[in-house]
C-alpha cells in the first residue's frame, strides 16, 4: 500500500516562537505608549492645580483689595502700602472668619522661607481683639511680591494716607524656571466710606 503521509495540523516551533516576538512588541509599544499617556497626563494635571492655586489666590487678593474698608477719615490710614507687601482693613473671606462680614487687619507679604502670607487679626470696633495673629500661606516657593498704588495719574511703590489708592497693583514673583506664571493682579478698592 502505498501510503501519503499526512502531514500534521498545527504551527511549527518556529511559527509560535515568531508569534511570540510579534506579540511581545506589540505589548512592548503598547506598554510605552501608555506610559508615555499617562506621564502626559500627570503632567497636565500638575500644571493644571496650579494655575487653579493661582486663580484662587487670585480671587482672593482682588476680593481683599475690593473690599478694603475705606474708613472715615478719623481712625487714622486703614490701608498701608510698601512695595513689597501691604496692610489693611477689611473684610474677610468666609474660608478665612468664621462669620459673614468679618472685619480684619490684614497684611500680607513674603516671610523668609519664600510663603506669600495672608495675616490677620479679627477687629473689634470697640475692644482689642484678644484674639491672637491668625496666618494663612496662600502660595509657596514665592521669590517676592511687588506693590505698587496708582493715584493722581500714576504708580507709586508706597501708600500712607488717609483715604484708598483708585488702583492697587500686586505682582507675584516666583523663581527662574519656575512653571507658574500669572498676570499682575490689579484691582480697584471701593472707594465710598462705609456707613
Amino acid at each position: 500500500m502505498t501510503g501519503k503521509r499526512h502531514g500534521q495540523a498545527g504551527f511549527t516551533l518556529l511559527e509560535i516562537l515568531i508569534a511570540l516576538v510579534v506579540f511581545s512588541l506589540v505589548l512592548l509599544v503598547l506598554q510605552q505608549g501608555f506610559q508615555t499617556a499617562t506621564m502626559l497626563f500627570e503632567r497636565q494635571h500638575g500644571m493644571l492645580a496650579a494655575q487653579a492655586e493661582l486663580g484662587a489666590v487670585d480671587r482672593l487678593l482682588r476680593g481683599l483689595i475690593t473690599r478694603a474698608d475705606p474708613g472715615a477719615g478719623r481712625e487714622g490710614p486703614l490701608f498701608v502700602g510698601q512695595a513689597h507687601g501691604l496692610v489693611l482693613r477689611g473684610t474677610l473671606p468666609m474660608a478665612l472668619g468664621n462669620q459673614p462680614d468679618a472685619q480684619a487687619d490684614i497684611r500680607l507679604s513674603v516671610d523668609t522661607r519664600h510663603r506669600l502670607l495672608l495675616i490677620w487679626i479679627p477687629y473689634r470696633h470697640v475692644i482689642e481683639s484678644a484674639a491672637g495673629e491668625r496666618q494663612q500661606t496662600l502660595l509657596t516657593n514665592v521669590t517676592d511680591l511687588d506693590c505698587s498704588y496708582f493715584s493722581n495719574g500714576h504708580w507709586n511703590t508706597t501708600w500712607d494716607g488717609d483715604h484708598l489708592p483708585a488702583l492697587v497693583r500686586i505682582r507675584i514673583r516666583f523663581p527662574d524656571g519656575d512653571p507658574r506664571h500669572w498676570p499682575d493682579i490689579v484691582a480697584s478698592p471701593l472707594l465710598d466710606p462705609m456707613p
